[in-house]
């Protein structure tokens, strides 16, 4: 079947109510501002402004922050087919304090883990080139159980996999559980991106480059990214070998939540025009500066694929 679906992406759709008050704490921050959410939605919002054909697979209340969530994502021209709103459990919410670091969060999840195998059809995914998803979205059943069981078809049907491994205890709580369920989807060789801060989370301690590369690898994954902030990323290929790529200066950073979600989307963006891993890790690090330039979204008016070419 030919593939007409550049990219499915399955997990958290929500509403991030981001702080207006720049490096304040959460407790600190007396407003907030409205956007849609949800790491494997930024992704799929921002591949479609790149001008991939995009399906999301997700579930969002049937109430009004739903309907403004099916609306935005329409106006981008992300495929909505596979969205299902619960007559039962609200949008989920996340509140997210303003930084120019690591954002602090409280999720208040109700229907974003409520998607079922109904909602990815077969020929679909056989359509797809790339399935990605995130350890937020396999962190609660059903969704955990769908997307790996999806996964694990979509490489049967020759779909490369995806995850962004941005761990959390306070989203998944059982740290072993989270390991063994990672480890299940890592079996079908996805792309792999990490960040320093999501490594410290998921081994409840520090490790090193040697030890976090390895041990991914080791669990099937042949590509690993692993993100460093200010000290650039570290690409690990098994057949490739590693390279260093600096970080990109930027002279002023409005907000950092999505840019690792602005990272990820270029990466998959440049493997997809069949780029080398250079020219790949390039683009991906100067859409993730320009996200950090907004608060919120990608701009839709701006001419991303010339940017990114330039």
């Amino acid at each position: 079947m030919e593939k007409t679906i550049d990219l499915i992406c399955a997990g958290e759709v929500l509403i991030d109510c981001i702080g207006q008050q720049t490096n304040a704490t959460i407790a600190e921050t007396t407003s907030y501002e409205r956007f849609l959410g949800g790491s494997p939605t930024n992704v799929a919002m921002n591949a479609a402004k790149l001008g991939l054909s995009v399906e999301l697979v997700a579930s969002c209340g049937a109430d009004g922050m739903g309907n403004f969530i099916l609306d935005s994502l329409q106006k981008v021209k992300v495929g909505t087919q596979g969205v299902t709103q619960s007559e039962t459990a609200a949008t989920s919410i996340i509140l997210v304090s303003k930084s120019t670091g690591t954002p602090d969060f409280i999720s208040y999840r109700s229907s974003d883990f409520l998607i079922e195998s109904v909602q990815f059809p077969n020929e679909i995914l056989q359509k797809a080139k790339i399935f990605h998803t995130t350890c937020f979205a396999l962190s609660k059943n059903p969704a955990q159980k769908t997307i790996i069981e999806t996964a694990q078809l979509a490489t049967q049907l020759g779909v490369k996999t995806s995850i962004d491994l941005n761990f959390s205890e306070r989203i998944w709580p059982n740290r072993n559980e989270a390991q063994k369920v990672i480890a299940l989807y890592l079996a079908t060789d996805p792309f792999v991106k990490l960040s320093e801060d999501d490594c410290f989370r998921f081994f409840g301690k520090t490790q090193s480059e040697s030890f976090i590369l390895d041990y991914f690898h080791e669990l099937g994954a042949t590509t690993i990214c692993l993100t460093k902030g200010k000290d650039g990323v570290i690409l690990s290929d098994k057949e490739y070998g590693k390279i260093h790529q600096a970080a990109l200066p930027i002279a002023e950073i409005k907000d950092t939540t999505g840019a690792g979600d602005a990272f990820w989307t270029g990466f998959l963006y440049a493997q997809l025009q069949q780029k080398n891993w250079e020219e790949t890790l390039l683009i991906a690090q100067k859409l993730a500066v320009l996200k950090l330039q907004y608060l919120g979204a990608l701009p839709s008016d701006l001419d991303i694929v010339n940017y990114l070419n330039q």
